[in-house]
């Protein structure tokens, strides 16, 4: 469906146009005109999809023409990555029209505190902010949600997955009674669940593709040994050197630069972001990985949601994620917006049963890869993982002797009091 049919007015159709989009993504499609017609709305869509522009686009139209300076909209995300990259695309798309906008989040000085303050206090269309910063406005006394008529809870189950659930509550009691919520989710765990009950009213639901890679994305693992990966690692990297633009996933904050360490020895442009970097860092290093002046980050899963960052030729998972949920999102970063990608694991032993929940979850069977003779002998998917605890503790071991002759065995008398 193209946007000129979604009843959107000129100035947005402009800029639209302006930066060259012109087909609605199929989340956009379904939920734009529930927004419009003020429903509540449950949205569930992985990562890459056009989610953001799907609240944001109605909810700029009904702001066309509004001529107060309260706050109008608040929308909260779980990392100022994410309230960084909406308020830019407000921004973008909000080029033809009068209105404004402030990011929320932690991590600046005091002119920046000073700043939203202002913007909370004053007001401004659109509030994007994370839960924690709000709250710290919040307590000082000086915010105005008197007049909100939008709530929009993006990447809501990462928000819970991090303990956001009673600051949301909180948050919410702040709010008049009467707005339209709008809750966006990669993910449809029963925790989700219980919370759209809690703030929803009878909301219009839409799932689209729930835990699926995106189309574009060609999947591969590399079944090796933890003293095999970095040269496995340097074997990708080297087998496309055309790739301009790729991340490299971990786990451990501890291990990020250890890799970045490793990259950079055999002669790799690569740097590191995780939580560890402060906001002006962080921002920098993303600065220079969009303009191509570095090839190769190298990240936590801070990075695995939330950042826009188009043309991402490649992800290599140096170790597999927690969770398989997060699979999905780390390869989301590539193949955006109908492009193509590549997505690499590098899977040990004992992570066997990790890529066994990741091909369940997505339905299908990642193709593995084998290694290069040089580097000796990769593990056997066949082989059974090792445990990772519980069970018999004892089982492959020698059994106690209190064990192996229980019939013959007389505990010792505990001594007298």
């Amino acid at each position: 469906m193209k946007f000129i049919e979604l009843n959107l007015k000129e100035q947005l159709l402009e800029a639209l146009s302006y930066m060259g989009f012109e087909n609605a993504t199929p989340v956009q499609e379904k939920a734009i005109p529930f927004v419009l017609a003020n429903e509540d709305l449950i949205a569930c869509a992985q990562t890459g999809t056009g989610k953001t522009a799907a609240f944001v686009l109605p909810i700029l139209n009904k702001l066309v023409g509004k001529q107060d300076t309260n706050v109008d909209t608040l929308i909260i995300v779980p990392t100022r990555e994410l309230a960084i990259q909406i308020e830019q695309q407000i921004q973008g798309l909000s080029y033809f029209l009068s209105v404004g906008s402030k990011a929320v989040y932690g991590g600046g000085d005091g002119k920046d505190w000073e700043l939203q303050r202002k913007a909370l206090k004053e007001g401004t269309d659109i509030i994007v902010a994370t839960p924690g910063k709000l709250i710290s406005h919040l307590k000082m006394g000086y915010v105005n949600f008197k007049h909100v008529k939008h709530l929009v809870l993006d990447e809501a189950d990462r928000m819970l997955d991090m303990g956001f659930f009673d600051d949301l509550t909180k948050i919410i009691s702040y709010l008049p009674k009467k707005h339209q919520t709008l809750m966006f989710s990669a993910t449809m765990p029963s925790k989700i669940k219980t919370l759209a009950r809690k703030i929803l009213n009878n909301p219009k639901e839409i799932t689209l593709a729930v835990s699926k890679p995106a189309a574009g994305v060609k999947q591969f693992v590399y079944l090796t040994y933890d003293n095999q990966k970095q040269q496995t690692l340097k074997h990708i990297l080297d087998e496309k050197p055309e790739y301009d633009s790729i991340i490299v996933f971990t786990s451990a904050k501890a291990r990020v630069s250890e890799i970045n360490r490793y990259l950079r020895k055999a002669g790799f442009k690569s740097k590191t972001i995780s939580s560890n970097l402060d906001q002006s860092a962080r921002e920098e290093v993303l600065r220079e990985f969009r303009a191509k002046n570095v090839r190769i980050l190298v990240a936590t899963d801070v990075m695995s949601r939330g950042i826009d960052i188009k043309e991402i030729n490649m992800v290599i998972n140096y170790d597999v994620p927690h969770d398989a949920e997060d699979y999905v999102h780390r390869i989301g970063r590539t193949a955006r917006a109908n492009s193509k990608g590549e997505a690499f694991t590098l899977v040990n032993p004992k992570d066997f049963h990790k890529l066994r929940k990741i091909e369940k979850l997505i339905e299908d069977s990642v193709p593995k890869l084998e290694l290069p003779a040089a580097f000796g002998d990769a593990p056997d998917w066949n082989a059974k993982s090792p445990s990772n605890g519980g069970g018999n503790k004892f089982k492959g071991k020698k059994k106690p002797f209190h064990q192996k002759n229980k019939k013959n065995f007389k505990p010792r008398n505990k001594p007298s009091t």
